[in-house]
């Protein structure tokens, strides 16, 4: 299958993009047959490596509805022209709203790739990065809200260390978080080098392959953006505007991401079976409202030629009629 390349807008840098997973996760959305016909949903457009392919794979009455926080990606979302496929300018959480104001009910499917995308790391005036100085930014969407580099400066300290410790799973969360208090008394904190150079002072043990600055950045990124709010709230929404066999596929970066997947899906999938020596009949027991269909992570080959790929790992459930067993 010919598959439309993805690319940046005109006006954009060039920072490359290898969407990760990209056949397995148009796959695990099963769009042969009648489900050609269905309305799926892409979560994250970020370069439209899946929803290029998810189009090619949809019939002439099917239909696409992309959601991006980033303008960047908007941008490039606009360059395709199909009548099938709209874009919208706002997070995934915005889902059951955003599909209410489309008139859409039901849908077939919904694809969710967490995490960030390759233009948003390479581009250094991003500010999600250490490995090139630029400024501390980190907002998907530049639009609006508050930049990292205000929330450092305004933020308390046990705030701070809280944050580091929850998101990034960060041992040396209070040093890094009493050294970042100590650095702004002296100067603001406003390029992604001085939070790195901070972050490194204050942790005094090294992961072997690991920068120091890791843990913290992912931290700081993640509250800046409310990525963990917005999975909760867009994985409840998801499951409910999910036609009987339509399929959530999810693709995480991260353990805190994969850890809310899996536990959602499984809530769905397992339900708690009432004492067995109580007189109740087969068809009144409690059914389970999902299946598992899948587990899967890149092949080796996969990580060889995008290494950003190693920690992505995707889950894949389906959502069964009403009253029925799986």
């Amino acid at each position: 299958m010919q598959v439309v390349p993805e690319c940046q807008p005109e006006g954009l840098p060039d920072y490359q993009h290898r969407t990760v997973l990209l056949e397995e996760a148009i796959e695990a959305l099963s769009l042969s047959g009648a489900r050609a016909d269905g309305i799926y949903i892409d979560g994250t457009f970020g370069r439209g490596g899946h929803s290029r392919l998810i189009l090619t794979s949809l019939s002439a009455a099917g239909r696409l509805i992309a959601f991006d926080k980033d303008p960047q990606a908007i941008a490039a979302a606009s360059q395709i022209a199909d009548p099938r496929f709209c874009i919208v300018h706002d997070s995934f959480a915005t889902l059951d709203s955003a599909l209410a104001a489309r008139s859409v009910g039901a849908v077939d499917g919904v694809l969710l790739d967490l995490g960030i995308s390759s233009p948003q790391v390479d581009d250094a005036t991003r500010g999600f990065s250490f490995r090139a100085d630029g400024p501390l930014d980190m907002r998907m969407d530049t639009t609006r809200g508050m930049s990292a580099a205000e929330w450092l400066a305004t933020e308390t300290e046990e705030n701070i260390e809280k944050v580091i410790r929850n998101y990034g799973e960060e041992r040396f969360a209070f040093q890094i978080a009493k050294a970042i208090a100590a650095s702004r008394t002296v100067a603001p904190i406003s390029s992604t080098r001085q939070l790195a150079q901070i972050v490194a002072g204050a942790v005094k043990t090294r992961e072997k392959g690991k920068d120091p600055a890791t843990r913290t950045f992912q931290a700081v990124r993640i509250h800046i953006n409310q990525e963990l709010e917005a999975l909760e709230i867009v994985l409840q929404q998801a499951y409910a505007r999910l036609a009987p066999h339509g399929r959530l596929v999810v693709i995480s970066f991260h353990s805190l991401e994969d850890r809310m997947v899996k536990r959602f899906m499984a809530s769905k999938a397992h339900v708690e079976q009432p004492d067995r020596r109580l007189p109740i009949r087969a068809v009144d027991l409690p059914q389970p409202e999902m299946i598992l269909i899948a587990k899967c992570k890149p092949s080796a080959e996969e990580v060889a030629a995008n290494p950003r790929s190693r920690s992505a790992v995707m889950r894949v459930a389906q959502r069964l009629p009403a009253g029925t067993a799986p």
